[in-house]
């Protein structure tokens, strides 16, 4: 199943690179730079951190960033499936201004948690249904 769908991805991606060299206007679609709308953050508690240590400072944690989503900052939160963190969608377009936010929360400050931010936009290849033909 994992070859069947490798091929699968292989035949798009030659298939969408074909597209472009043939069509202009769909190149220049995929040439626009990626639109940032929101900076994906996904928390994981550091190796060696206690459970314990992370629940101390929970009750801070949790009303700042209830504060954080009624002022706009937090798009969307999640738990992750896994129990070892959190996954908040900020309201930014700017990675730097992510980090600044996520720096200002009690787990952040007393470095219990690793932070990956990752820059999310609107699908590029959708930009190919709106090429002419």
């Amino acid at each position: 199943m994992k070859a069947i769908r490798n091929v699968v991805l292989a035949l798009t991606l030659t298939l969408i690179g074909a597209t472009s060299m043939t069509n202009p206007s769909a190149a220049q679609a995929q040439a626009i730079a990626p639109t940032t709308t929101g900076v994906l953050v996904i928390l994981t508690a550091k190796a060696g951190v206690t459970r314990e240590q992370i629940m101390a400072v929970m009750p801070a944690e949790v009303r700042q960033t209830v504060q954080l989503y009624l002022s706009g900052k937090i798009r969307e939160w999640y738990s992750r499936g896994d129990g070892r963190g959190a996954v908040f969608l900020l309201e930014t377009r700017d990675v730097a201004d992510a980090h600044a936010i996520m720096d200002g929360l009690p787990l952040a400050k007393q470095q219990l948690m690793d932070h990956e931010y990752i820059a999310v936009g609107p699908l590029l290849p959708l930009r190919l249904l709106m090429a002419n033909p």
